[in-house]
């Protein structure tokens, strides 16, 4: 029996709260989920205590203290069958301030033995090599005192938790980031160093810990229709529902330092390490998702499930995953073709209407995470990365759209600096500049030969773009 397991069977009288940090979709359908699940079982040990560290979310907060944490989760199958359940785990909502003052309490309580957190991969500012970046004006802003990334609230709550009691805490990342909990644990010590915070960074070292996990559910922006048909199935008048698809996973190293749920009993699988099922989710499901939203929305394109079932991006994602990300990953304990296949069929998933707009977000830091990976993988074992290429070529284009103003939607990224990189499409030669950005490709920035294979993808990408039903067996 592991130590977390000895934990959860100590604190089987006790009540403890899991302080979630990020008030979107995605935990609301995932994570809460889970714990909703466990108190279906009887166990009511665990709750959640749910905030945000911006003010981008307080009408949701509002609806959903409205309706004491409550809603409904619409999920719906390849096959169109739909269910509903009402969440019950959610049972504090901290709303906002510029202080983050509900968080702070919250999260200084001792009854808080977990603190979690989904802030999406540019909420990390990490570089291409893994390090903080301090150069981005939100960190610049937190090490002054203010409060606008995680880094900031985190120091702010465990300072007054270290005024309090002192208690240990495990941080846990829920967000799509290789070696999410390593990389998360080395940006926010470096943040505390770069502020002068020796004795928080000290506490942390020994008082916390952040397992390495994997989370997998697509879950788009709901629209007005879901709470229509919320209403239309079960009679409840739903101002916050969440929807997502049939499929859910959740992944995590067991390393807990201060009790945790009996998770295992609801599905979870927990391990020694995340690292197979992470490597395969960020190459297989996530960069691909992204390939076929810039794809999608390249041609014309409004949903992932449509732009799927377009021939030829299929074909670009199939290939992509075959050629070039299988043999990278080779060998896996993991079923690499069984996934793609599942990947792609999750998707195809017509009723989901999950919007190329929402995936296509956050570019910047996808690239380095999710795709240099595979493009320096294929050339150390000798092979010419032709099928990964298409990924960033395809990206590159739709920056330009971007930046000549011809997106159909608002492109969001937390990492983009407007400024400079309409500069990079104001220069003569946009391509080979953006190629030599050592934060998007590390090492390949200086390779003339991943420079002509982006020029030649490109320049096949633009002839697909104009014949769109054409295939691209060329690329």
């Amino acid at each position: 029996m592991s130590n977390a397991q000895i934990e959860v069977m100590m604190m089987s009288e006790k009540k403890a709260v899991w302080m979630h940090i990020g008030a979107g979709s995605f935990h609301r359908a995932h994570q809460a989920w889970y714990l909703h699940k466990l108190r279906e079982q009887g166990d009511d040990r665990w709750s959640i205590a749910l905030g945000n560290i911006r003010d981008d979310a307080s009408a949701l907060l509002n609806n959903l203290a409205a309706q004491q944490g409550e809603y409904v989760l619409e999920t719906v199958s390849p096959e169109g069958e739909r269910q509903y359940e009402t969440i019950t785990s959610i049972r504090k909502v901290l709303p906002w301030d510029r202080d983050i003052s509900a968080l702070v309490e919250q999260g200084a309580a001792a009854e808080t033995r977990v603190i979690a957190f989904t802030v999406t991969e540019g909420g990390y500012y990490l570089t291409p090599e893994h390090e903080l970046d301090p150069q981005q004006a939100d960190i610049q802003a937190d090490l002054n005192g203010e409060i606008r990334t995680l880094y900031g609230a985190l120091t702010r709550i465990l300072k007054q938790r270290i005024a309090q009691h002192g208690e240990p805490v495990t941080l846990l990342n829920c967000d799509n980031l290789r070696h999410n909990g390593e990389r998360f644990r080395h940006g926010f010590l470096s943040f505390l160093q770069a502020k002068g915070e020796s004795e928080l960074r000290q506490w942390v070292e020994k008082n916390t810990t952040s397992p390495n996990t994997m989370v997998d559910r697509i879950t788009p922006r709901p629209t007005a229709d879901v709470a229509a048909r919320v209403l239309a199935a079960t009679g409840k008048k739903d101002a916050v529902p969440v929807m997502g698809e049939s499929f859910i996973q959740w992944v995590i190293e067991d390393d807990f330092i201060n009790g945790r749920p009996a998770l295992e009993n609801v599905g979870v699988e927990l391990v020694e390490s995340v690292l197979p099922w992470e490597e395969a989710k960020i190459r297989i499901l996530n960069a691909t998702h992204s390939c076929i939203a810039w794809a999608g929305t390249l041609i014309g394109l409004n949903y992932i499930d449509e732009s799927t079932r377009q021939s030829a991006i299929r074909q670009m994602a199939w290939e992509y995953v075959s050629r070039d990300v299988i043999p990278s990953l080779t060998p896996s304990p993991l079923d690499l073709a069984n996934y793609r296949d599942v990947v792609l069929a999750r998707f195809s998933n017509p009723y989901i209407k999950d919007t190329n707009q929402r995936v296509a977000a956050d570019g910047l830091s996808k690239i380095p995470g999710m795709v240099t990976p595979t493009l320096t993988a294929c050339y150390t074992r000798g092979e010419t990365p032709s099928a990964t290429a298409v990924l960033p070529a395809l990206f590159f284009l739709f920056l330009k759209r971007w930046a000549d103003g011809s997106l159909p939607y608002t492109y969001q990224d937390g990492v983009m600096q407007p400024d400079a990189l309409r500069a990079v499409f104001n220069t003569p030669d946009p391509l080979s500049v953006w190629a030599a950005d050592e934060a998007l490709f590390a090492g390949l920035a200086k390779s003339p030969e991943f420079l002509a294979l982006l020029r030649r993808t490109v320049a096949e990408l633009e002839q697909w773009i104009t014949q769109p039903e054409s295939q691209l067996a060329a690329v």
